[in-house]
């Protein structure tokens, strides 16, 4: 793994990864030009974060979202796992909606010189949906995806979050939550039973349009945007099987090189006491430190096994006062002690020591930087 990290620092290199060649290029590129984190840097984070986020791509059909020219320009996505792939690299056929042409074929990461090769394809973003390959009609997971309409931010996603965690453990339910990595949250839940999509969809839109009924002044429940200023949207729409999110672990296409990272609903609580938003952004940095501390607070959503009840049940409990909610949940008890950061000047990316991974992890993060260059 060091060895691989060595290697990520230069412009361009042939790498072993497990046992796999690959021809990595342009390590030297600058995707991030406002943090000067090139190519390279996202090959090295994605090699350094592989043991933790691996187990959240397995198995399921991956959308590359490509930034070739960086985060700065224009960029595509791409479900159809490229013709030019290697022979090694597994994909998975899902039928089309409405079934008029042939299945996609999707990209499957299963071991890290997988998420090495979409790496150097500059997939800045990974993202997966709900069920796996091989029963695609089936989620192993139902998702709220929080999205904040302005002037709305971080926060008023965090008191939302709150009240879906309520509710949620009034239903007998467990839930796990991320940020975006942009400027909401997601709040999963994990089932891993028999289910499929018109079930979670149909749970998913009961709770949010209960939440607006007892919060119109904070949540809406419907997909229209205009109808989404000052408010955080519940989007319930994204438990469909021809829908993906962001995976946990991916970086996003921002100005600086945030992620998509796993929290603790204890630092949900701290961000909303203080009044804090920034206790809720994470760069590729951060995101290593808290590997190192903490391991994988989203484990859980992979193994735990839930049975969604048949309908939202009626409670006692008022959810939507923006209050830290009561938990029993296990989730509860990790603390995440959080450096506070300067806003006054933005932070330059670091080259951290290599951590655990394999021997694929060193070929980007020293290139010389040049300039320039969803869900």
């Amino acid at each position: 793994m060091a060895r691989l990290q060595e290697q990520c620092m230069k412009a361009s290199t042939e790498v072993q990864v497990d046992g796999r060649s690959l021809r990595l290029s342009n390590l030297d590129k600058v995707l991030y030009p406002a943090a000067g984190f090139t190519k390279g840097q996202v090959i090295d984070y994605y090699v350094r974060v592989a043991p933790v986020m691996l187990p959240h791509l397995a198995g399921r059909g991956l959308t590359l979202k490509r930034y070739p020219n960086g985060v700065e320009s224009p960029f595509f996505y791409e479900k159809q796992c490229p013709a030019f792939r290697p022979k090694w690299l597994p994909v998975g056929r899902v039928p089309r909606r409405g079934e008029k042409e042939g299945p996609i074929e999707y990209c499957v990461i299963n071991d890290l010189a997988s998420l090495v090769w979409v790496a150097n394809l500059a997939s800045i973003e990974l993202h997966t949906p709900m069920a796996r390959i091989a029963d695609i009609g089936r989620p192993t997971m139902m998702v709220f995806d929080l999205d904040p309409g302005p002037p709305a931010g971080l926060l008023e996603s965090a008191r939302v979050a709150l009240d879906v965690r309520q509710v949620l453990e009034e239903q007998g339910l467990q839930s796990w939550i991320k940020t975006s990595g942009g400027k909401g949250l997601q709040v999963y839940v994990p089932l891993n039973t028999p289910i499929d999509f018109p079930r979670t969809k149909a749970f998913a839109r009961e709770l949010a349009e209960a939440l607006e009924r007892r919060s119109p002044e904070l949540v809406t429940a419907n997909m229209r945007k205009e109808l989404r200023g000052g408010k955080v949207f519940i989007d319930w729409s994204q438990n469909d099987q021809h829908k993906t999110t962001v995976c946990a672990y991916s970086l996003r296409a921002r100005e600086r090189p945030r992620v998509s990272t796993p929290i603790a609903w204890d630092e949900v609580q701290r961000a909303l006491r203080r009044k804090d938003a920034e206790r809720l952004v994470f760069e590729a940095d951060d995101v290593h430190a808290r590997i190192d501390k903490l391991g994988d607070l989203f484990a859980p959503v992979l193994k735990l096994k839930q049975h969604l009840p048949q309908g939202l049940r009626a409670t006692p409990g008022a959810a939507a006062t923006g209050r830290p909610a009561r938990s029993s949940a296990a989730a509860d008890r990790t603390t995440v002690p959080r450096a506070r950061r300067s806003s006054a000047r933005p932070r330059t990316a670091r080259t951290r020591r290599p951590s655990h991974s394999s021997r694929a992890q060193t070929a980007a993060t020293r290139a010389p930087a040049t300039t320039k260059r969803s869900r």
